[in-house]
């Protein structure tokens, strides 16, 4: 009786044990590959954006600042990773602190471990998330460079994309994407960063280039771009990596992922004839540098609105993004402020365009998380998309022109006249782009 005894609550323990580790299989199992394999390969993608703009921007400019462009997009990777790591992560994705900012318990990725944040990315690693926001972070900061390239410290760089990151792009992203940021709350959409990425940076941009100022140029100097074939492959890994940017922003291997994905390449492609027709019509010619441009612009305006519109609505942002950029990009001499590469004309109003398209064109039957929107039948959605545009030019713009005063004011934000006339390789950094 005894044998009995000891094998019935042998049995009895197994199956306890049994129970215990298929609850704790359910946990592990809520980790899907094929949605990690998804967003790690995005992430690699979107990584891949930076080094591309860095040849798009690099093309651009005279050679004498080949270099020094370059190196304002790539260093990025160093500064805004790091800054991710310590504090970035958690004050744009942290516990909220009164729907504005993330607290600083997860400074450090402390508790950001491997197991999924259900609130965020219910199937995939909370790492895995945690390092694709971390490409959003790196690239934003380097689209700001394209406004005042050819003239600005590199050393006060440094410190401004540290400070922007942090006093600029984490409140915002919270406010977006962070769970109790206010806009979030509000109902805003933005799917992949129309608001966080393209109208921050387009407006920092934009205070850069007036408190900068315009370039010195020799009388004779010619201020053609100097590789108009660097600015293209930048162009093409750009819109390569966008698929990462906005197909993974689903942060799933599935049907919206795949929506983002064809919206994404149609309104890319229809920016790029767009705006390569206008130009034709407008000056007599299509130039490569106008295709290059009409497609980032057509990918930057289908950014807030890749996950919540279908074809159709996709092509017809592109068109109509394509031709007021290129306005955009132009009207900037009757501005009187020097936009040296466009960050502001395509950036800036082609972030602020899509986000608004959002609130005409979204469809809850291309994700029934979003919301429709005015053509739809729902006015509501666009008045939302309305505020929060607004209110992140706002924020940007003061809180831009405060870290520039400051740094300007204590390292100087422009080389000096002799150095800029010499070029930002030689003067900064002591390396040549081209020795023939």
């Amino acid at each position: 009786m005894k044998i009995f005894r000891v094998i019935l609550l042998l049995l009895i323990l197994t199956a306890g044990m049994s129970t215990v580790f298929a609850a704790n299989s359910a946990v592990v199992n809520t980790v899907d590959k094929g949605d990690t394999a998804w967003l790690l390969i995005s992430t690699a993608l979107v990584m891949l954006m930076t080094p591309g703009l860095a040849l798009f921007y690099g093309g651009m400019v005279r050679r004498k600042n080949v270099l020094g462009t370059i190196m304002q997009s790539f260093i990025a990777l160093g500064v805004v990773s790091i800054q991710w790591v310590l504090i970035g992560y958690s004050l744009a994705f942290g516990p909220d602190v009164g729907h504005f900012i993330g607290s600083l318990s997860w400074a450090g990725l402390n508790s950001v471990g491997l197991t999924p944040d259900p609130d965020y990315a219910a199937t995939v690693p909370h790492q895995a998330f945690m390092m694709f926001q971390m490409m959003f972070a790196v690239i934003t900061p380097a689209l700001i460079s394209g406004a005042f390239a050819e003239r600005f410290k590199f050393k006060t760089y440094l410190m401004f994309v540290l400070l922007w990151s942090t006093f600029v792009y984490a409140p915002i992203a919270h406010w977006v994407w962070g769970t109790g940021g206010w806009i979030r709350n509000m109902g805003a959409l933005d799917f992949a960063g129309g608001l966080v990425v393209h109208i921050s940076s387009g407006t920092a941009a934009l205070v850069a280039a007036i408190m900068v100022g315009k370039r010195k140029v020799h009388h004779d100097e010619i201020t053609k771009p100097n590789n108009l074939t660097m600015t293209l492959t930048g162009a093409a890994l750009l819109w390569f990596g966008w698929f990462g940017f906005n197909a993974g922003s689903a942060l799933s291997s599935g049907s919206l992922a795949t929506s983002a994905f064809v919206a994404t390449h149609i309104a890319a492609a229809a920016a790029t004839m767009s705006w390569l027709i206008t130009e034709w019509i407008h000056r007599g010619q299509p130039t490569v540098l106008g295709a290059a441009s009409g497609a980032v612009a057509g990918l930057v305006a289908i950014t807030p609105a890749s996950g919540f519109v279908g074809p159709l609505a996709a092509l017809i942002i592109g068109l109509a993004v394509g031709i007021l950029c290129y306005y955009a990009v132009g009207f900037k001499n009757k501005l009187g402020y020097d936009d040296s590469l466009d960050a502001v004309g395509v950036h800036g109003v082609g972030g602020t365009f899509g986000a608004l398209m959002v609130g005409l064109f979204a469809s809850k039957a291309i994700n029934p998380a979003g919301a429709n929107g005015l053509f739809y039948g729902n006015l509501n959605l666009l008045g939302v998309q309305a505020v929060s545009v607004l209110a992140a030019i706002a924020y940007s713009f003061t809180v831009s022109w405060i870290i520039l005063k400051v740094l300007d004011k204590t390292m100087g934000i422009r080389v000096n006249g002799e150095d800029e006339l010499d070029g930002l390789d030689i003067s900064q950094h002591g390396e040549s782009g081209y020795s023939f």
